[in-house]
């Protein structure tokens, strides 16, 4: 029973269903690249990748916060603050994710191989810049971006510099949501001495940048679709995509909060999924032309 409980509370220290959010993406650069479905192996190991990266990263990031959790109202009860696991148990959870990672990596080619430390390194470096920079919401947003480039490089031995655009426009949106639910430790934030840009520029400002964030996300989505040569079907879930960001903004504002877990969980994940099933669908009728 111990086990199970142990289990289940790691599932929800790492947030596995979050997962949603760059699994996506990460999806879409190895389709891009493959121009359609990658071989199951390939398709296999770069899941395994993203499921133990990310949950590596996770478990870092509660360990790196612990101190800082327990002294915040809202994430005081997480699993290390409140006592449900140990910095022990966490610890051990995160080396061994990482080595499934690294395995995981050996698998797909040469260069994911070589990448591997960079990228996890990318991930973990990120649980300490709210201490030093009100912009560690981009630190983020690059650590998510990275995930299509990952997979167009486990697919094709290589970097291919137009994945980049996918790698901005998803550095972009996460970091524009991430401001946005920032704000909800404005005040704690200010008062402890954390970066974030609510707590550096003001609420009104952080909404601002999160927008313009938003909409160069929307452009870099747009510019990909003649970039890779795709057609209206890929153009029509970029425009739905933009439809969905402007619903998001509306449901919270800098003197409404009430609503940002709909806007941050839910939109967020149907934005990613849309993004995918849409591209895919244009990718699979292309092969078939």
């Amino acid at each position: 029973m111990n086990v199970w409980r142990s289990a289940g509370i790691t599932l929800e220290m790492i947030k596995w269903e979050h997962s949603i959010f760059a699994l996506p993406f990460a999806l879409t650069g190895a389709m891009l690249a493959a121009r359609g479905f990658p071989s199951l192996k390939t398709l296999l190991w770069i899941l395994v990748c993203m499921v133990a990266a990310r949950s590596a990263a996770m478990a870092f990031n509660r360990l790196a916060d612990a101190d800082l959790d327990a002294a915040n109202p809202r994430t005081a009860m997480r699993a290390l603050p409140a006592g449900h696991l140990s910095r022990g148990f966490v610890g051990a959870f995160t080396l061994l994710s990482s080595g499934i990672f690294f395995l995981g990596a050996s698998q797909l080619n040469r260069l994911t191989l070589w990448l591997a430390p960079l990228a996890l390194a990318i991930l973990f470096a990120y649980s300490y810049t709210k201490r030093f920079t009100r912009w560690s919401h981009l630190v983020l947003g690059l650590s998510l971006g990275i995930a299509p480039s990952a997979a167009w490089i486990a697919v094709r031995g290589r970097l291919d510099p137009r994945i980049l655009l996918l790698t901005a426009a998803v550095l972009c949106w996460v970091a524009g949501f991430d401001m946005l639910y920032a704000c909800q430790d404005y005040e704690h934030d200010r008062t402890v001495g954390l970066r974030s840009i609510p707590a550096s520029l003001g609420l009104t400002r952080a909404f601002w940048l999160a927008r313009g964030l938003h909409l160069a996300a929307f452009v870099l989505l747009l510019a990909m679709v003649p970039v890779f040569g795709l057609g209206k079907i890929a153009l029509a879930g970029v425009l739905v995509v933009g439809l969905l960001l402007l619903y998001e903004h509306s449901l919270v504002s800098p003197k409404d909060l009430s609503r940002l877990n709909a806007a941050f969980f839910t939109m967020n994940g149907v934005i990613a999924m849309v993004y995918f099933l849409f591209t895919a669908t244009e990718l699979l009728w292309m092969a078939r032309r």
